[in-house]
């Protein structure tokens, strides 16, 4: 016999469990996500995800019988042994299946499972939010969002609900229909009655009787199966969700002195900034600025994908942001931060110049203010100036990444919760 299992699954059993096991071994999963973000590759973070955890880490208690003692037996298809017979105990050091050749005895397999793309992006970016975040000003224009909320009996025929419908049409159908039938059982009593009588000359009152009958029989099957005032509906209504003006302003170095791998670790890191607002936060705007010797506003696809290079002066990046603030994002209206990514390379003292328009008008508008610098040498002229910020500014943070594998660890420690302001 095969048995084909066709349940639609709408009491989501599968759903709940597998939320279950991702909370239970959520600090395994993370720390395999952790090890396996570093070897994507930009165009494929956002994907699903075959992720492996040690086996020892989700074996369960059990009871096993100690070894010793005495104990009776009997196994299956024995051919070899009678009663009596002594049987050697195995050796514990043995052979068994799913385990790993080893010169230390036993091992065991990972556990391998594929997560999906929700499930990945949710562990990768919990406990993240923008540092000192503050209603400012409510938007004008307020999000709605749809929620359930009970039944109605109004409604279009994608929002019926079939099983609120069905049992109110039953409880109808046997509210109307058991006056009815209560009243043909005690008709049909009179007449079995009459009929059992041996000689019965009541003919009129038998067909009256039979009559009645049919015509409670009639009455019944006339009552509708479902009828329009049976219909619910799913009710849904909209929850006005205000959101908080928020822009982001990503500030990379596409400068001569940045060779392939380091904007390829740049352009990491701005992904990982994009994904997380995106997922985290609705509506908060993105500027994406591209530097060398001059500065640029571009489109997201300009910004991941340009070859543009040239020579290197970064005060002309914090200028642009400087008028865009300006023009665009009043202060007062907007919550506004800043991811800048640069090897460090400078020209001459231009670094003297980002310090002062840093210290003098961004740090005094922004909520918050990151730099990294990619570089695996010695720090360069760049972090020296921005070093004297970090004691001065509590909004202002820096930090190194020299290889690939920095990159999340670097991302968290920004981005970490901590109290508002």
């Amino acid at each position: 016999m095969q048995i084909i299992d066709r349940r639609l699954n709408q009491k989501n059993k599968s759903t709940v469990n597998r939320q279950r096991f991702l909370k239970r071994y959520r600090k395994q999963i993370k720390e395999a996500i952790t090890k396996q973000i570093s070897k994507r590759s930009v165009t494929d973070v956002e994907r699903s995800e075959s992720i492996s955890i040690p086996g020892g880490d989700i074996t369960e208690p059990t009871f096993r019988s100690a070894p010793g003692g005495r104990r009776e037996r009997i196994y299956p298809g024995n051919k070899e042994f009678n009663k009596g017979d002594r049987i050697k105990r195995p050796p514990p050091d043995g052979k068994g299946q799913g385990r790993r050749a080893s010169d230390q005895g036993e091992g065991q397999d990972d556990f391998a499972f594929e997560i999906s793309n929700d499930e990945y992006m949710e562990i990768l970016f919990e406990d993240l939010e923008l540092p000192n975040l503050k209603k400012n000003k409510l938007k004008k224009l307020i999000n709605y969002k749809n929620i359930r909320s009970g039944f109605n009996t109004d409604g279009t025929p994608s929002n019926i609900d079939i099983v609120r419908s069905l049992k109110g049409s039953l409880a109808r159908r046997i509210a109307c229909q058991a006056p009815l039938r209560q009243t043909l059982k005690q008709k049909q009593g009179e007449l079995d009655k009459i009929e059992g009588e041996e000689n019965h000359n009541n003919v009129e009152l038998k067909n009256k009787l039979a009559d009645e009958i049919e015509k409670l029989k009639l009455r019944i099957k006339r009552i509708p199966f479902i009828d329009s005032f049976d219909l619910r509906y799913k009710n849904f209504e909209k929850l006005p969700q205000p959101t908080t003006n928020a822009v982001m302003f990503c500030l990379m170095d596409v400068s001569g002195s940045m060779d392939q791998q380091t904007k390829e670790m740049a352009k990491r890191f701005f992904i990982l900034l994009y994904m997380f607002l995106k997922r985290t936060y609705k509506d908060v705007e993105v500027v994406y600025i591209r530097h060398h010797t001059q500065a640029k506003e571009v489109d997201e696809q300009e910004f991941f994908y340009s070859q543009e290079t040239g020579g290197t002066i970064v005060s002309s990046a914090l200028k642009l942001m400087q008028e865009i603030m300006h023009d665009r994002y009043p202060v007062n209206d907007w919550n506004i931060y800043a991811a800048q990514a640069s090897d460090g390379d400078n020209w001459n003292d231009d670094s003297r110049i980002c310090n002062k328009i840093l210290s003098e008008s961004i740090l005094n508008q922004v909520r918050y203010y990151t730099y990294v610098e990619i570089t695996q040498r010695e720090p360069q002229n760049l972090w020296h100036e921005y070093t004297k910020l970090v004691e001065e500014r509590q909004n202002f943070a820096i930090q190194k990444i020299s290889e690939q594998k920095d990159i999340y660890p670097v991302f968290r420690e920004f981005f970490h919760k901590q109290s508002v302001n």
